[in-house]
Formats: structure tokens, sequence, C-alpha cells
């Protein structure tokens, strides 16, 4: 669209790879996405970059049957509600009320922020899609995740040129973010289903991120809020690596 000052789908793709492959080789390392400094995080920009440069650009996730869903483990945070956990008041409110009252904003780097309902979200087009979880304790499952791809809402906001990542915020306080090209993966998805139910609590009702493309913990469960940033910012502990793709 001539004149616009968002990006499509794919020109937010393209213009986001263009973007990190020159800062992943630069000598700025404050600019680069991956946390520099620690000593445990030394290989994010050499996987990273690897990824990037080698593997086909939307590669798809293994998909799975019906018959192959297995037995599926809630780790981690299993309710926000629980004192013992990361207490969250305003997810207790929200899940006393069904989630009826429940928004997800999108803003930051974005035409048109938006604040969506859960009926909202199921009004988009779905996705439905089988695949294998694979946690970073060891395990992995395989599950059935329906929702809207990310992508869609990203597009209808509208991506503005300089955006370059997507933080994502949550209420049990495991914010995360991704680029361009895994927000835009096909399987990225704000799912609001499992195995044909909706999403149940201890895997992050009302709704989950599912990024297959990436190891568990970045599939964040309980999200509240999506911002689009122009910039890296340093969300996860310093021990968890930013990219952990598969």
């Amino acid at each position: 669209m001539k004149g616009k000052e968002y990006l499509t789908r794919r020109q937010a793709i393209t213009t986001g790879l263009a973007s990190m492959g020159a800062l992943l080789f630069s000598r700025c390392s404050t600019e680069l996405p991956p946390t520099y400094g620690n000593l445990l995080r030394a290989g994010d920009v050499l996987t990273y970059a690897s990824h990037r440069a080698l593997l086909p650009k939307q590669s798809l996730a293994r998909e799975y049957q019906l018959a192959d869903i297995t037995s599926f483990p809630a780790t981690g945070t299993t309710n926000p509600v629980d004192k013992n956990n990361s207490y969250s008041e305003e997810y207790d409110r929200l899940q006393k009320k069904g989630f009826k009252d429940w928004r997800l904003s999108i803003e930051g780097q974005v035409k048109n922020p938006g604040i969506y309902s859960l009926s909202d979200l199921q009004q988009f087009p779905s996705r439905t899609q089988i695949t294998r979880h694979t946690c970073e304790e060891g395990w992995t499952a395989i599950g059935e995740w329906t929702g809207v791809p990310l992508g869609t809402i990203l597009e209808q906001c509208g991506i503005m040129p300089n955006a370059r990542f997507v933080n994502y915020y949550t209420y049990d306080g495991f914010d995360d973010s991704i680029d361009l090209m895994d927000a835009f993966h096909p399987q990225t998805l704000i799912a609001y289903g499992m195995n044909g139910k909706d999403l149940p609590v201890p895997h992050g009702a009302p709704v989950r991120l599912r990024v297959e493309k990436q190891i568990g913990y970045k599939s964040a469960k309980y999200l509240r809020k999506i911002v689009v940033t122009d910039e890296f910012t340093e969300m996860l502990s310093p021990g968890w690596a930013w990219y952990t793709g598969i």
C-alpha cells in the first residue's frame, strides 16, 4: 500500500531480517538482540545468526495427528492466584469472573494500537496445530493448540517500519520477547484452546503464546500485554537464553 507508514507481514519479516543481520555482525554489541556480558549467553548470537542464515525462513515445526497427543504436564506457574508463586491480584479478579473482563493490549511501534477481548480474538480466522513441546527441563509432550496467529493481529495493528522485536508481558511475571521472524511465523499463536477445549488455567488461561520454533519457555502463559519495539530490551533473568531456536 503505497504511502502507508506501516508494514505488511512480508515487509515486516524482510525488514527485520535485514536490520538484524547487519546488527548481528556489527561491532556495536549494545545493539545486538541477545544480551552480551553474560557468560551463560556466549553462544546466543552464534546460534541465532546460524539459524537465521542457514534454515528456511518460514520452515514449519513438525505437526502430528490426534492419536499422537500425549499427557502434558503443567510446569512453572500453574495459577497466578497461588500466593506461594507469582501472585497477581488482577489475575485473581479476572479468573473469578471467568475472564469475561480480560483484555490483551497491543501497543508500541504499531499504527493502530488495539485492545482485544477473548471473544475478539476468537472472531479472527483460527489455526489448529498439533505440535511437540520441548521443555528446557528435558521432557517433551505433544498437544493440540487452537488460536489466532500472532502475525494476523500484528498485521491488523500495522507494524511500523522501524519495529524489530515483540515483547510480551504476563500475569505471572515471566516476560520475554521474540523477533519479527518468530512473531510472523504461521505457527506462532495466541492460543485460547488446548486439545479441543478452552485453554485450562494450569496451561495459561485465558490465552498463552505458542512459539513452536523455540524451546518451551518462550511459549509464555497468562498473556496480558504485547508491545512492539524498535530495540532489544532485556526481559528474562540473566541465566536464561534469549534465543532458543529448535
